[in-house]
């Protein structure tokens, strides 16, 4: 495929991702690639992912070089230009990310060639009672240790003039919208409704609705569900909630989850991605639902993601499984599966042609 200008979002507090920026630079002005850094705080403020992008000059790939916190900065910049993103891994857990360091030269040259599969990952957009802003005393309190806040979510155009239900946010979650308590003395109360009908009212430390992509981040952590990055569905998972109903409900994509905070509740948090971008107070809401589009994730491979769940969970066959026998057999999903296994249904590995469209 044809790449034109590459955006580079680089974790500059890590020295082996400063070097491997360098790599891309250096690939680029071999293959005469337009190449530009993004997403880098100038002047002690954040700007939006449209500035971001627009500063770039509009790149068709962005290549990100951290963890999965850097990827998903790049995803949101992604998402804005509907470009291509590859991860390049320099974190600990890397669920999102998709090739080691020394691989990144081999990884551009498999994007120019067409040697790739295109990824499309389901991500959450929201409306919400009012605009999302965050108190001018709590952005002073979040910059202390953390840098500048990105700035309030901006209101899609479309909205400004239609007559549909509530704020339209132009913003998009790869991983998940949180909504938490501010202070450690007060949980916040919420009513959460799925496709329009109210499922429960809770007093809980958060609430969040998550993407399968982000069912082994903060919704993990929680107590919520493994899913496939291949799959859809909207993950509620509640946070510590004060009622003996605490698990976790999946949604069908089409199911928007609202979120409405109660009268008799303190003030919320909205995070984004693990990012603050606005407060409710009682009476205010938000509506979580599946974009229209999707993050365009490139792979080299055939997606093993159960083995690097094996891997990065640090999963343990069980002592009773193996008290009378030998551990089950592992086999990468590029060859094929043992006889008596051959029966299974695997992700098929990419073809040497170009991408889908």
């Amino acid at each position: 495929m044809t790449v034109n200008r590459v955006g580079l979002v680089v974790h500059g507090g890590r020295p082996e991702a400063v070097l491997a920026a360098r790599a891309v630079r250096e690939w680029c002005a071999e293959h005469a690639v337009g190449c530009a850094d993004i997403d880098v705080w100038q002047e002690g403020a954040r700007h939006s992912a449209l500035e971001e992008v627009e500063a770039a000059g509009d790149p068709d790939l962005i290549v990100t070089l951290g963890g999965d916190g850097t990827f998903l900065r790049g995803a949101r910049l992604a998402a804005e230009h509907d470009a291509l993103v590859l991860g390049v891994d320099l974190g600990r857990v890397g669920f999102l990310t998709e090739v080691p360091v020394s691989a990144v030269r081999v990884a551009l040259d498999a994007v120019r060639d067409g040697r790739i599969t295109v990824e499309r990952r389901m991500l959450l957009t929201m409306r919400a009672s009012c605009r999302l802003e965050v108190p001018a005393q709590m952005e002073a309190l979040m910059r202390y240790g953390r840098g500048p806040m990105l700035p309030p979510p901006r209101v899609r155009p479309e909205c400004e003039t239609g007559n549909e239900w509530g704020v339209a946010l132009n913003v998009t979650a790869l991983n998940d919208v949180v909504v938490e308590r501010l202070t450690r003395d007060r949980q916040v109360s919420v009513g959460v409704y799925l496709a329009g009908r109210l499922l429960a009212s809770y007093s809980a430390d958060a609430l969040l609705v998550a993407t399968p992509t982000g069912s082994t981040a903060y919704s993990f952590a929680a107590g919520g569900p493994v899913v496939s990055p291949r799959a859809d569905g909207l993950v509620f998972t509640p946070v510590a909630p004060h009622m003996v109903f605490n698990r976790s409900v999946v949604a069908a994509p089409d199911e928007p989850i609202g979120l409405r905070v109660l009268e008799r509740s303190g003030q919320a948090a909205v995070s984004i991605d693990g990012q603050l971008r606005g407060v409710l107070s009682p009476g205010d809401w938000i509506g979580v639902y599946a974009a229209p589009h999707r993050l365009k994730a490139v792979r080299l491979g055939p997606t093993d993601f159960y083995g690097r769940l094996r891997e990065r969970m640090n999963l343990t066959d069980a002592p009773a499984a193996l008290a009378d026998g030998e551990a089950a057999p592992l086999w990468p999903v590029s060859t094929p599966p043992p006889g008596d296994l051959a029966h299974l249904a695997l992700p098929p590995a990419p073809a040497d042609g170009p991408p889908p469209s």
